[in-house]
């Protein structure tokens, strides 16, 4: 109880500010996840749903108190999002890890045509749909970068649990617009890590892009030898 009470309480000063201890712990735990997803390790996905249930706790900013600086609930439901698609995502690169893919938990791969107009269309639709539904739970403004972010995490998480390269590009949309958001809605600790998540994703996405090259490129059959007397 005194750990959790501390874990709950514990601010970092910075400057004339403070940074609330839980979310740079979440953080910290979100780009070791990062990183093990870069290397397509296991364990990327159990350190990633110990900081959702970090960060979750801060960006209910008025449910928890006042130590945070406002409530996000396209933040705060993201998370619980995360930790849903992070059981699939463990559960299905266990699975590649059994099958033995060159030691790697998952080979990447390219969605179809098809599945990308999916995700382009579902990013668009959910972004609307969800924005009135934060707005009405009084998310922070503007509403619609808050549903914008939740989309693009789903559909990322998602992606990467497929193992489809392209969700390193939707984690960088997803960036492009929380960063503003999350400076604006005073969260600096989650802005600044998400500034250095923009140039992270950028390089996650040519090394699985390498690593498709590499990993699933067909082996070159070899010449049947021609039969004894054939005609040149």
């Amino acid at each position: 109880m005194d750990f959790l009470r501390w874990l709950f309480e514990a601010q970092i000063p910075v400057g004339g500010s403070v940074l609330v201890l839980r979310e740079v712990l979440g953080n910290i735990f979100g780009l070791a996840s990062a990183l093990g997803g870069m290397r397509r390790k296991v364990w990327a996905w159990p350190v990633g749903i110990a900081g959702n249930l970090l960060l979750l706790t801060v960006f209910l900013g008025n449910v928890f108190g006042a130590a945070s600086p406002a409530t996000l609930w396209g933040q705060a439901g993201r998370q619980i999002m995360f930790i849903s698609v992070a059981v699939y995502g463990w559960y299905r690169w266990r699975q590649g890890l059994q099958a033995g893919t060159h030691g790697r938990a998952i080979v990447p791969g390219w969605a179809s045509p098809r599945v990308r107009i999916g995700m382009v269309a579902a990013m668009i639709a959910g972004t609307a749909a969800l924005t009135p539904v934060f707005d009405s739970m009084g998310s922070y403004p503007p509403v619609w970068a808050d549903a914008w972010t939740f989309m693009g995490s789903l559909l990322a998480t998602y992606g990467m649990a497929r193992g489809w390269t392209e969700f390193w590009l939707i984690w960088v949309a997803v960036d492009i617009v929380g960063v503003p958001l999350l400076f604006s809605a005073g969260y600096f600790a989650s802005a600044f890590m998400y500034l250095f998540y923009g140039f992270f994703t950028l390089a996650g996405f040519f090394v699985w892009w390498r690593a498709d090259r590499r990993e699933s490129r067909p082996l070159r059959p070899t010449a049947e030898p021609e039969p004894a007397g054939a005609l040149p």
